[in-house]
């Protein structure tokens, strides 16, 4: 006998995460840990693709073992590294290895693998020479000593790219330059497009990889094989974080309380969290960096895992507060603006850009019945009604359905007026309060990654302003207190944090006009004191035992299930409450960080139970299909805080 292989089956079944043992007959060659491999299902009697996780000589399981149907490909696209990282992530969160590396490995493609196994040699790493890190005087050798670092960096734009970047990139440089991989991981493609700027004016193209779901399956697939080869940079999106990397000398994350880095697939694991589990595995610097600093990353600092690193010269950008309203200038009460907004964007307007951030797009974001002020809601699904064009149809901004006959509930008036003002309308009057401007729109219907030097007023919604290679002359932040009224634990975290970033766009000295917004958040911004204020909000989290001062998780599913699984649980764990709703069940409830484990191993033992127990037939019952899972866990739960 060849030998037994130890297999992870691609199965969603949870009582299948496991590894089983399999016999290697001889006429099957080339099974090696990290190869695909087809092995036989008693149960189901067929067939099922698998990960070879080990090879060993002798079974575990004392019985007689079914022997490896097949190899699939020779080619090792599980490497050790990112199975230690998935099975850890996985028991932290109470989930299963497969839904974790079905985010890290691509789905397979035969023919790049054919082009792979062609190669006449493996092409050598490239040789680079280390850069300085600019700025900052202490970064490079924290980064080679392997330091978990806070990273607080420049705002502003230099050399046609954000400063942010630049400091990343030569982390990365440096690294690579020593004979180990970077990987760089960033919540959305405009600041993975800064990133890859910055590394082209410092590295070969060869020696940086592209890693996120926009890109075509053969690229990423061919991704993968490169990186498991030889030291590269990864820029990449949330499921970066996986990259394999046999010597990892750096894992950054870029702005880590956006949360476009939360998996929103099982077992929803944030990229943050994945990267903590790696950084423990493998060492390696750990960077979490941002303009602003979630309230997580302040506690990994309050106890002391991260240390603070910050530039040598401090840049403080110049905010201006000031109150909401229009102002005295005829223009400016036409734009709906303060004055100071105004005229200080008709000076910037001479010399380049002008950036606007509003909060939502569409010209009208809510509309109302015009007699009884009754909110216009959807017909098919109840969602709220807007307008994206001035008289335009209402359609809903849930599930796009065209109101054109709409008539109040309450009332039965069929006149309806706007409520709000989304990104079009205040590019309309913006235009008519700035005669001869241009006027560019950028939000979600119509993203732009970047705008020219030329004078122009940018319009744009949170998250999608444009990169201005020079800068913006002129920074206004708009619908502050419409950001605000977002029921939400975050609010206001998430609004420091787009102003923040919005704030980092205006060129060196520019003025940044931030529009009814005062107190701690105004003060925060203006003083360029994020920091601190991530501090207070994080002092108030620990005071109430929010998240994240605890975890929180939720048990979702059928009544019994969840009432079962809440029963069971360790005492360590205080349970909240339970809601239910169209015959689903949600119990919340939260624990302290020493517990996590021992909660993560009681709750997936309870997931495979029910599972297991769902798919034993009832006497005499017709046969059913496939059913959903009776219950299923989600740990470090955002949504019962978002509501």
């Amino acid at each position: 006998m060849a030998g037994v292989a130890r297999v992870l089956v691609d199965s969603p079944l949870p009582q299948l995460d496991r590894l089983l043992d399999y016999r290697i007959p001889d006429s099957i060659e080339g099974v090696a840990p990290g190869v695909r491999v087809s092995v036989p299902l008693r149960t189901a009697k067929r067939l099922a693709t698998a990960y070879v996780v080990e090879v060993a000589g002798d079974a575990d399981f004392p019985g007689p073992l079914s022997d490896v149907e097949a190899l699939v490909s020779p080619v090792p696209v599980l490497r050790p590294e990112v199975w230690a990282l998935a099975r850890a992530v996985a028991d932290r969160a109470a989930g299963a290895a497969n839904d974790v590396l079905r985010l890290a490995i691509p789905t397979r493609q035969v023919r790049v693998e054919n082009a792979w196994l062609a190669r006449a040699a493996v092409p050598p790493a490239p040789v680079i020479e280390a850069p300085e890190i600019e700025g900052f005087p202490s970064l490079a050798a924290a980064v080679e000593a392997g330091e978990r670092i806070a990273l607080r960096v420049q705002p502003g734009v230099a050399g046609g790219v954000a400063r942010w970047a630049a400091t990343l990139a030569q982390a990365a440089a440096r690294v690579l330059a020593g004979g180990a991989s970077a990987i760089l991981v960033a919540p959305d493609h405009r600041d993975q497009a800064q990133l890859e700027r910055a590394l082209a004016a410092l590295l070969p193209p060869e020696a940086v990889l592209r890693w996120d779901a926009r890109q075509p399956n053969p690229d990423r697939y061919r991704a993968l094989l490169v990186a498991g080869e030889r030291p590269s940079v990864v820029v990449g999106n949330r499921s970066a974080v996986y990259a394999p990397a046999a010597k990892l000398g750096l894992l950054a994350l870029w702005n880590d309380g956006d949360p476009l880095l939360g998996e929103p697939l099982t077992p929803y694991v944030h990229a943050r969290d994945a990267a903590l589990v790696r950084h423990e595995q493998q060492g390696g610097a750990l960077v979490l960096a941002g303009h602003t600093r979630s309230t997580e990353a302040q506690r990994l600092v309050e106890i002391g895992w991260l240390t603070e690193h910050g530039p040598a010269k401090r840049v403080r950008p110049r905010v201006i507060p000031t109150a909401d309203g229009p102002g005295d200038e005829p223009l400016a009460v036409q734009a709906r603006i303060p004055s100071v907004a105004w005229r200080e964007a008709r000076a910037a307007l001479a010399t380049g850009p002008v950036l606007v951030q509003v909060a939502r797009p569409g010209y009208a974001p809510g509309l109302r019945c015009a007699e009884c002020g009754e909110a216009a809601r959807c017909r098919s699904c109840h969602g709220p009604l807007r307008q994206r064009s001035a008289g335009g149809v209402p359609t809903c901004t849930w599930c796009g359905t065209p109101e054109r006959s709409w008539a109040c509930p309450t009332c039965r008036s069929t006149k309806y007026r706007t409520s709000g003002t989304g990104s079009t309308r205040t590019a309309v009057e913006l235009g008519k309060a700035f005669p001869g401007a241009r006027v560019i729109v950028s939000d979600g219907e119509r993203p732009l990654l970047e705008v020219d030097e030329r004078p122009a007023l940018v319009v744009a919604t949170r998250g999608a302003e444009p990169f201005a290679p020079n800068g913006y002359s002129a920074v206004l932040l708009l619908d502050g207190e419409r950001m605000l009224a977002r029921e939400s634990l975050r609010v206001a975290e998430d609004c420091l944090r787009w102003w923040s970033d919005a704030t980092a766009l205006a060129a060196d000295g520019a003025p940044v006009v931030l529009v009814g917004v005062g107190g701690p958040l105004g003060h925060a911004l203006a003083g360029w004191r994020q920091p601190d204020f991530a501090r207070s909000e994080y002092e108030s989290r620990r005071e109430l035992r929010f998240p994240p001062a605890v975890r929180v998780a939720s048990l979702q599913g059928d009544p019994d299930a969840v009432a079962e699984a809440v029963a069971g649980l360790p005492p360590t764990a205080e349970v909240l409450g339970t809601t239910q709703a169209a015959g689903r069940a949600r119990a919340l409830f939260r624990f302290d960080y020493r517990d996590g484990s021992a909660i993560a191993e009681a709750v997936h033992a309870e997931v495979v139970r029910q599972a297991t127990r769902r798919r034993k037939p009832v006497p005499g019952a017709p046969p059913r299909g496939r059913q959903p899972l009776p219950l299923r866990a989600r740990f470090d739960d955002p949504e019962p805080f978002d509501e």
